[in-house]
C-alpha cells in the first residue's frame, strides 16, 4: 500500500474519479442481485433500493476500514491535522469517490429535488476531503469522521426493511435499536469529537473557520435527523384516513430524510 501511496497524492483528483468509476461499475453488478417485490413494483422504490445497494457497501468497507485505521494507529486520535497512514490517504480516497459517484447518481437520474439536503452533505463533505486529499492535512480528522459509516449500515438496513414494507418484521425492531446505538457512539460522537478538536485547537490550524463552520452545520443536521429518526422508530405519529395503506402504513413513509442515507 506504500507504493501506491505516491502515484494518489501525486494526482488526488484522478484518484478520486477512478474510485468514483469503480462504484458505479459496483452500482452495474449489484443489479444481478434479486430485489423485493415491494421495490420491483415502483420505480422510485427500485432506484432507492439500488442507490442504497451501493451505500451500504460503501458503508460496511469504509465503516471497518476507518475503526481498524484508528485502532491500530492511535496516533490517529491525537495528531488529526499532520498524523496520517497511507491505509487511512486511500480510505479518504476511496470514500470521496463514492461520494462523487453517489451525487452524480442523484443528479442524472432527476431526484436531486427531492434529495436536495442530501447533496448539500455530500457538497460539504467531498469540500472537505478534498482539501485533506491535496493538502495531505487533517487525514486523521477524515478518518475519525468515517466513523459515522458504522452506524450507516444500520441506517441503509433500516431504509431497505422499510422499501421492503418490513419494518413490522423482528429484524426492523432489533435494528432500530441498534440504530440508536450506533448513532450515538459513531456518529454524534465522531462529530462532536472533531468539532472539539477544531474549536480547542482553532488559534493554530490552517483554515479552522471553514472546519468549524462545517462541523457545526453537519452538527445541526445530525441533531436534527436524529430527533427524526428517534420520533418515526420509537413516538410514531398515527395516521388516519385515507392516507394510510393496507398494511397501516403511510404512503408517504418513502419521504424519509435522503440525509439518513449517506
Amino acid at each position: 500500500m506504500e507504493a501506491l501511496l505516491p502515484v494518489l497524492q501525486g494526482h488526488p483528483g484522478l484518484s478520486v474519479i477512478a474510485f468514483a468509476v469503480a462504484f458505479r461499475c459496483v452500482h452495474h453488478l449489484l443489479r444481478n442481485l434479486p430485489v423485493p417485490d415491494e421495490v420491483q413494483q415502483d420505480a422510485f422504490r427500485f432506484w432507492k433500493w439500488r442507490n442504497l445497494s451501493v451505500s451500504m457497501v460503501h458503508s460496511l468497507v469504509t465503516g471497518i476500514w476507518a475503526v481498524t485505521c484508528l485502532v491500530r494507529e492511535p496516533m490517529m486520535r491525537q495528531e488529526i491535522y499532520s498524523y496520517y497512514t497511507p491505509a487511512s490517504y486511500l480510505l479518504v480516497c476511496v470514500s470521496s469517490g463514492y461520494f462523487v459517484q453517489d451525487a452524480c447518481d442523484i443528479i442524472l437520474t432527476g431526484h436531486a429535488k427531492g434529495s436536495w439536503e442530501f447533496l448539500i452533505h455530500h457538497f460539504l463533505v467531498l469540500c472537505s476531503f478534498l482539501y485533506t486529499l491535496f493538502t495531505r492535512h487533517y487525514v486523521a480528522g477524515a478518518t475519525i469522521a468515517l466513523l459515522v459509516e458504522v452506524n450507516s449500515t444500520t441506517l441503509h438496513t433500516r431504509l431497505m426493511l422499510k422499501l421492503a414494507a418490513a419494518q413490522f418484521s423482528p429484524f426492523y425492531g432489533f435494528n432500530k435499536l441498534l440504530n440508536v446505538f450506533t448513532y450515538v457512539c459513531f456518529r454524534l460522537s465522531a462529530q462532536f469529537f472533531l468539532t472539539w478538536y477544531i474549536a480547542h485547537n482553532y488559534s493554530w490550524l490552517d483554515h479552522a473557520g471553514y472546519f468549524m463552520v462545517t462541523m457545526i452545520l453537519m452538527n445541526i443536521m445530525i441533531l436534527i435527523y436524529f430527533y427524526r429518526l428517534l420520533r418515526a422508530d420509537f413516538f410514531p405519529r398515527r395516521k388516519s384516513g385515507s392516507g394510510a395503506t393496507q398494511n397501516g402504513t403511510h404512503n408517504n413513509s418513502n419521504a424519509t430524510p435522503r440525509f439518513l442515507n449517506d
